[in-house]
């Protein structure tokens, strides 16, 4: 899901059935797993502990110090946990996934193709730090609304089940009702797939006709609206939606359960 995403929305006049036929055509099965040694890897593991260590901690004081709900708790650890997860982690990371996606072109031009940590080394000996880090206040903005949404909208789903199920504020969901609101919280997030595009166009190896050699958020926006219109903003937003109710039913739902097993929820 996240590979045919990131094609669609680098590659906005492909279908979602033409991005899985190129998909396989690159690699079979494999093709479908671009990006997830060791750059998803990295990413999953050191979002999750980011995202969880931040947004509980912020949820926690929100309520406690703050007298919030449990709906204005989940917006702000959201926040807090996107932005922290952004900055330390997802540029990178996003940046060689996106990378690993969209440089097909050589892969099919039958030159060889360098190896994922060799491209990583390139970019770092010519670009710095800067170079595997392009988009990434465009990443943020993702995880920053993209999170305080799955986490808000998730606690409000879960306030509506009590209430129809007649459960009070302290008793716990079952492992299905937890699993509905958090699907429902990260299929929702998905409203801000503007930053999503916006931040793939930027990392990506494409060379749409036209596209700016110097990618801002603006420049790039610009470039996004001549070549696709606004509903370029919106290329892959199907398997995003996968990919977001998955994460959120992970990092919210899971996450929850394991919080309590554990007497820290």
């Amino acid at each position: 899901m996240e590979v045919l995403k990131t094609h669609v929305a680098a590659n906005r006049k492909d279908s979602l059935l033409d991005a899985v036929r190129k998909t396989w055509a690159r690699g079979g099965v494999g093709g479908f797993y671009q990006g997830l040694i060791p750059w998803a890897w990295i990413e999953a593991s050191t979002k999750g502990s980011i995202l969880i260590l931040t947004s509980t901690e912020v949820e926690h004081y929100a309520k406690t110090k703050l007298g919030t709900g449990n709906e204005i708790a989940g917006v702000l650890a959201g926040v807090a946990g996107g932005a922290a997860q952004a900055y330390l982690t997802m540029g990178m990371t996003t940046c060689m996934k996106t990378i690993e996606v969209t440089r097909s072109k050589s892969l099919q031009s039958g030159s060889p193709a360098k190896g994922t940590i060799s491209t990583f080394l390139d970019i770092i000996r010519t670009k710095g730090i800067r170079g595997v880090n392009r988009g990434v206040n465009a990443v943020a903005l993702r995880q920053i609304t993209g999170w305080s949404s799955r986490i808000g909208i998730s606690r409000v789903t879960e306030t509506q089940i009590r209430s129809v199920t007649g459960k009070t504020h302290n008793e716990r969901l079952s492992f299905g009702e937890k699993i509905l609101a958090s699907s429902l919280g990260g299929a929702f997030s998905c409203w801000n797939q503007p930053f999503e595009v916006l931040r793939v166009e930027m990392q990506s190896l494409t060379n749409d006709p036209g596209r700016p050699e110097k990618l801002t958020m603006a420049s790039t926006a610009k470039h996004i609206v001549k070549t696709s219109g606004m509903t370029g903003f919106f290329r892959g937003v199907v398997p995003r939606v996968g990919v977001a109710a998955w994460a959120t039913i992970c990092m919210v739902g899971l996450g929850d359960m394991v919080k309590e097993a554990f007497g820290t929820g």
